[in-house]
């Protein structure tokens, strides 16, 4: 596993929204669902687990096997929500069927059934041979909201879920890493759960599958206030958007421009457009990335494998 003792680095998984795009002409982005791997001072957190995480997993075997010593795998995924493309790629994470490996999922479940349940159906029950009982590693849940903050503790394998009751509660001290979280009910059915990382004055904001509101949505504006790297859902350009015979609202993607609206009230460092539409080849994005990025020098389109650097 990646050494990250101080360290804050941001690696892009999968960038692709709705479904996989395994085809030539998506070569250049990369075509797997959306995951996100976070390496903050000696954790490793992984934000959603579409087909991206999959290439984590063999990755983080290869790290394993090399050592003399085993250091078990220990990660906490953060899950925006239970759509397919946000957690299709969980039951071929391969430290999953590790003994050693120590997994704390988190998630918010609108359902009679808690997270635990949600995820045994969808992803092993039903439609995988194995039962998430049948799985190896240590795996365990944990039902969040945004009255809730998770503390990741430099000598703890497990979060600690505190309440939240004033803002020096989620205010990062010492080596704590602090996981917070906002509800935006503008992606259907359920809504999705937008998390930031923060680790002494450095955070990250990943706000995917959410839906611009017209002047912006002023509470993700303050929650990702002065972050230093914004996430956003950008599936749509604006003319797409709003196709008079096509149209995609309310169908909870934001297009670039509500993004880049979002980045600009929020006073970010730095912007990075997220989830792209399945049918955006990669001579179009290139094409859209130019666009932005020639107006908007803190902007940019990730692609997989991408690394950012924090700190």
């Amino acid at each position: 596993m990646r050494e990250s003792k101080d360290k804050f680095i941001v690696k892009f998984r999968g960038v692709r929204g709705s479904h996989t795009t395994p085809d030539f002409n998506f070569l250049e982005y990369g075509g797997n669902t959306a995951c996100i791997e976070v390496n903050v001072n000696g954790h490793l957190i992984i934000l959603d687990a579409g087909t991206g995480i999959i290439k984590c997993g063999t990755e983080l075997m290869k790290d394993y096997a090399s050592q003399f010593h085993k250091e078990p795998i220990t990660t906490t995924i953060l899950l925006s929500h239970v759509h397919n493309d946000h957690i299709e790629g969980l039951p071929f994470f391969k430290p999953i069927h590790l003994n050693t490996s120590k997994i704390n999922i988190v998630g918010f479940s609108e359902y009679e059934e808690g997270l635990d349940s949600v995820i045994s159906q969808l992803c092993f029950e039903k439609s995988f041979p194995l039962n998430l009982n049948d799985l190896n590693a240590k795996l365990s849940f944990y039902d969040i909201n945004d009255n809730y903050a998770l503390i990741l503790s430099e000598d703890s394998d497990s979060p600690e879920m505190i309440k939240v009751e004033s803002d020096d509660d989620v205010e990062p001290e010492g080596d704590d890493v602090i996981i917070t979280c906002l509800k935006s009910n503008s992606h259907p059915k359920d809504g999705v759960m937008i998390y930031k990382i923060a680790y002494k004055d450095k955070s990250i904001v990943y706000a995917t599958d959410t839906e611009g509101f017209v002047g912006a949505n002023k509470k993700l504006v303050l929650f990702a206030r002065d972050t230093d790297l914004l996430i956003h859902d950008a599936q749509y350009t604006t003319e797409e958007y709003l196709n008079s015979y096509f149209s995609k609202q309310g169908y909870g993607h934001s297009t670039f421009d509500m993004a880049l609206e979002a980045f600009s009230q929020a006073k970010a460092k730095s912007l990075a457009f997220f989830h792209y539409d399945p049918n955006y080849t990669d001579e179009f994005l290139l094409n859209i990335e130019k666009h932005y990025t020639d107006n908007c020098k803190n902007c940019f389109f990730p692609k997989e494998g991408q690394e950012i650097v924090i700190l």
